[in-house]
C-alpha cells in the first residue's frame, strides 16, 4: 500500500509566471528545494519552476506511513494536477528516481524528462540496497549535522569551492530527519527501474557530473540507453549536484532541451 500526501502538506518554493509551462523539480534524498535555487532563479523567465520540499523533508508534513516509491511520484503527480494539467519534471538522483516512476505511472502528466546524477534505483544490486536502508539508523545515531558533514562533502567535486560545499552541508542539515528520510531510503533500496525505462515515452534529457561518484555516468547512461527518447549529457567540473555546481551549463542544457520538446509535434 502507498501513500499519497494531500499537496497542502507539501511545501514548494516556486518562481515564474503561473501561466508558463511548468517545470517540477524534485531533490536528492539528502536534500530539499533549497537544492533548486539556481533554477528557481536561471529558469523563472522561461517556465514556472516548482520545488518542492519532498514528503518528511525540511517544511513539508511528515507522511503517516512510508509513501513507497509510487506514493512518491502520487504526490508529485497530485501537485502537476493542481496547477493544471501537464508538466516538464526535473528530478536530481533520488528526484530523478521519483520523476522516471511518475513518468511511468502517470504518463499524461509528464511533458518531458530532465533526469540529473540519478539511477534506477539501489534495488539494481544488494550490497546498494543493504547499505540504503543502513542510512537511516546512521542518521538516527549520528543526528543530522553530524550525518550531513559526513556525507555533504562527496556529493561535489574535489575542486567545488568551500562556499558551495557548506550550503550542501547546511541544506542537508537542515532538511532531513527521521522517518521521512527512513521511508526515503527504503524506497529506494526497493527501486529497481531498469524495466519501466523502455515504456516510458516522455523525451528525456539525462544528465551526469563528469566526477560523480555517488551515481556516476555508467548509471545515468543506463537510464538513457533504456529510455524510448533521450539525450545523454556528461557536464565537465561537476560532481554529483551538477545543478548546483554547474548550474550555467546546467541551465542551458535544460533550456535546449524545453527548446526542443516544444518544437517537436506530440
Amino acid at each position: 500500500m502507498t501513500a499519497t500526501l494531500t499537496t497542502a502538506a507539501v511545501h514548494t518554493q516556486e518562481a515564474g509566471n503561473p501561466e508558463a509551462p511548468l517545470l517540477l523539480c524534485l531533490h536528492g534524498i539528502g536534500s530539499s528545494s533549497a537544492a533548486f535555487a539556481p533554477q528557481l532563479a536561471g529558469l523563472s523567465d522561461q517556465v514556472r519552476v516548482v520545488a518542492w520540499d519532498a514528503p518528511g523533508y525540511a517544511a513539508s508534513a511528515d507522511p503517516g506511513r512510508a509513501p513507497g516509491l509510487d506514493g512518491y511520484a502520487d504526490t508529485a503527480a497530485a501537485l502537476i494536477r493542481d496547477r493544471g494539467g501537464r508538466a516538464h519534471v526535473l528530478g536530481v538522483s533520488w528526484g530523478g528516481v521519483i520523476a522516471l516512476r511518475l513518468a511511468a505511472r502517470h504518463p499524461d502528466l509528464v511533458e518531458s524528462l530532465i533526469v540529473a546524477d540519478s539511477s534506477r534505483g539501489s534495488g539494481t544490486n544488494p550490497d546498494k540496497a543493504a547499505a540504503m536502508r543502513a542510512r537511516a539508523a546512521q542518521l538516527a545515531a549520528e543526528g543530522p549535522d553530524a550525518f550531513a558533514a559526513a556525507r555533504g562533502p562527496r556529493l561535489v567535486s574535489a575542486d567545488a569551492p568551500a562556499e558551495l560545499v557548506e550550503r550542501v552541508v547546511a541544506t542537508m542539515a537542515a532538511s532531513i530527519r527521521t522517518p521521512g528520510y527512513g521511508y526515503a531510503a527504503d524506497a529506494m533500496a526497493e527501486a529497481d527501474l531498469t524495466d519501466d525505462l523502455p515504456a516510458i515515452t516522455a523525451p528525456a534529457l539525462v544528465l551526469c557530473g563528469e566526477q560523480d561518484t555517488v551515481t556516476g555516468t555508467e548509471e545515468s547512461q543506463a537510464i538513457a540507453g533504456g529510455l524510448a527518447k533521450s539525450v545523454y549529457v556528461t557536464l565537465s567540473g561537476a560532481g554529483h549536484l551538477s545543478n548546483q555546481e554547474r548550474p550555467e551549463a546546467f541551465n542551458a542544457w535544460v533550456r535546449a532541451h524545453l527548446h526542443v520538446v516544444a518544437r517537436t509535434p506530440a
